[in-house]
Formats: structure tokens, C-alpha cells, sequence
């Protein structure tokens, strides 16, 4: 059984590039939402095995929105995009507990890399 993911981003071009990315690799996108509000529904319904979450967004950002998931499901696995990738973005992401953030825009092999530490070790 393949792993499924849920795309959060507001950017179609991004969500489709994540999508071809991870579908060509044996992974299965089962959801796509284009902000936190949409995500948060989406994952209580289908329970994805790993959320990659971009930080940017209208409405709730990634931050907001991976604060929420985590207090409804501790062990949910957040792999976090962002364009701002610097140490202040990086503690931001850490103190909500999530381990896992990539700079934007992406490169093929760190979000796979990523995705296959998330997925043992969230």
C-alpha cells in the first residue's frame, strides 16, 4: 500500500509539481486543499499518512494551520514548505513540533529525501 498525502498550498503550479514529484515516486495524493481551513476539514475526513503544508497562504498560514492539526492528532506528519526558509521560520516550525521544513522552490530530491524521513521518524 503506498503512502497517501494531503497538498496544502494555495499555488496550483506548486500543488502539481508536488503532486507529479511524489506520484512518480510511489506515493498517492489523496487530497488537495488550498488553505488551512479546507486542510483541516480534509484531514479529519481522510486521515492522510504525511500533510506537506506551505507556510504562505491566505486565511490560516501553514503555522496556524499545522498548530491545529497537531493539537487534533499529535502524531500527524507535517513535511512544511515555505519560500522564507531562514533560522527564525526554522524555530517557528520546531516549537509547533513539526521537524520537517523545505525551502520553495523545490528541488525533486530534497522533497522526496524529506518525505521518506517524515514518514519513519515525523
Amino acid at each position: 500500500m503506498s503512502t497517501t498525502i494531503m497538498v496544502v498550498d494555495d499555488s496550483p503550479f506548486a500543488s502539481k509539481q508536488i503532486k507529479d514529484i511524489v506520484e512518480d515516486n510511489g506515493y498517492e495524493v489523496t487530497a488537495y486543499a488550498k488553505d488551512g481551513e479546507e486542510a483541516i476539514e480534509l484531514y479529519k475526513e481522510l486521515k492522510p499518512d504525511i500533510v506537506i503544508l506551505d507556510i504562505i497562504m491566505p486565511g490560516l498560514n501553514g503555522l496556524e494551520t499545522a498548530e491545529i492539526l497537531k493539537k487534533q492528532d499529535p502524531d500527524v506528519k507535517i513535511l512544511m514548505l515555505s519560500s522564507l526558509c531562514d533560522s527564525g521560520t526554522m524555530e517557528e516550525v520546531k516549537s509547533i513540533g513539526v521537524k520537517h521544513l523545505i525551502p520553495k522552490p523545490l528541488e525533486a530530491d530534497v522533497l522526496l529525501a524529506s518525505l521518506e524521513m517524515v514518514s519513519k521518524f515525523a
